[in-house]
């Protein structure tokens, strides 16, 4: 049975978009405390944001294992070849977003972040075998532009940590086309156990080469971050079951919203008027690649 043809009830719309508002509300607030435990939270010992990545990971495999002892997911048939190149790249997106995150404004990091879907549309080209038309490149151009115009190089405003903030929207991106590779034939709770416990041992790996010993509320903050993300994830999740992607995803990028209202309450920084133009013209190149895929996907279904 396709996700076409599941009859969902009424209430399960207005369901996936509150899951969806929620895990909006907390990946911003992941970006939050990525800047509080860093250079800008004016801590005396910040942390590196390799050292943040890390208690990301080890918490929140800490927080999944109940579940995993609940549900108990075999390992057998894994591609484990992906499944090490999504954790690669998912901890430098991660790490990727937590420096920017120190460095930048939040709302700006979190809009350069939304290239990942036109990055991994690039990559499907030669990965996947994917076309990719007029529209799609149009769009992808579109959002390019949006990122000149938030990081404004060659004038007295660019920032340079948001070459940083770029290099989470590439590795996001080559982590979406190896997510997708992985759903197609894995179940999710098996993926995100890899992921998280993999990555933590990753991430612990690199951290240990930057490490100072967090005070009690640096730690409190991680065990907050690891336990946020699996929330973040188990909203994702629950969100896309109630209702199609197509219908919920554009409400993500109202992540934008909540990582500027945050920066403003907590750091007193606004987003700029060139931001909200570059992130809006992020987001439209965004929402017109994943409407041309739902076209494309629609008209290969009716191939069949």
């Amino acid at each position: 049975m396709t996700s076409a043809n599941i009859v969902r009830r009424p209430s399960d719309a207005l369901t996936a978009v509150l899951c969806m508002i929620a895990a909006c509300a907390l990946v911003a607030g992941t970006t939050l405390i990525a800047k509080i435990l860093g250079p800008a939270g004016g801590s005396e010992t910040p942390l590196h944001p390799f050292q943040i990545s890390a208690g990301r990971f080890v918490f929140a495999a800490i927080a999944l294992t109940p579940f995993l002892l609940a549900y108990r997911p075999s390992l057998k048939g894994a591609r484990w070849s992906n499944h090490i190149l999504r954790v690669l790249f998912g901890w430098a997106t991660v790490s990727s977003l937590f420096a920017a995150a120190g460095l930048m404004r939040l709302a700006d990091a979190n809009a350069i972040s939304f290239l990942n879907p036109v990055v991994a549309m690039i990559l499907a080209i030669p990965l996947l075998g994917e076309r990719v038309g007029p529209w799609r490149w149009a769009a992808a151009a579109i959002a390019f532009l949006g990122v000149l115009a938030i990081v404004q190089p060659g004038s007295s405003a660019f920032q340079p940590a948001a070459l940083i903030a770029l290099l989470a929207a590439l590795f996001g991106g080559a982590e979406a086309i190896l997510i997708k590779k992985l759903a197609d034939s894995e179940p999710p709770l098996r993926i995100l156990a890899i992921n998280n416990f993999i990555g933590a041992a990753l991430a612990v790996s690199i951290a240990s080469f930057v490490w100072v010993w967090p005070t009690p509320d640096q730690w409190l903050l991680m065990v907050m971050l690891g336990a946020t993300m699996i929330c973040v994830q188990a909203l994702f999740i629950q969100a896309l079951r109630r209702g199609d992607a197509s219908f919920v995803m554009p409400f993500f990028y109202l992540s934008l919203i909540f990582a500027a209202f945050y920066d403003y309450l907590v750091f007193a920084q606004s987003p700029t008027t060139a931001s909200w133009i570059g992130a809006g013209l992020i987001i439209a190149g965004a929402l017109t690649i994943a409407w041309r895929e739902r076209i494309n996907r629609r008209a290969a279904a009716s191939i069949q």
